[in-house]
């Protein structure tokens, strides 16, 4: 999947838009701290181009994902995860990997923004 979306630039510019609208996104503006977007951005694509099967720098920088416990500091109810979801499917939309690539990226996402909802 790594290589048939492109490899790390295509995750590059994928996360570079998704935050690209982070900053002025009403809901979202509240949930990621302004003084670390450059680092969540990093960290991100790190993830995804490693979850997709690419270069496992995230696992070697950060240990295991562990994703719920790093998420739980945050409040993200249904208006957070459907904001994050907006702008990441926005995201995929734009970049226009090949279809089978964007229709694995939706369902992933969409499976993981749920997960990571830790308010109702």
């Amino acid at each position: 999947m790594y290589e048939a979306a492109g490899g790390m630039p295509f995750f590059e510019r994928l996360i570079g838009r998704f935050y690209a609208g982070v900053a002025s996104d009403p809901i979202l503006a509240r949930v990621y701290p302004a003084d670390d977007l450059e680092g969540a951005r990093e960290r991100l694509t790190l993830f995804l181009a490693q979850y997709w099967g690419g270069p496992r720098t995230y696992d070697q920088e950060r240990g295991h994902p562990r994703l719920r416990m790093r998420h739980v500091p945050f409040a993200i109810g249904p208006a957070e995860r459907d904001a994050w979801l907006r702008l990441m499917h926005d995201a995929i939309t734009a970049e226009r990997p090949p279809p089978a690539v964007a229709e694995r990226l939706r369902a992933y996402v969409d499976m993981a923004a749920e997960a990571m909802r830790n308010r109702d």
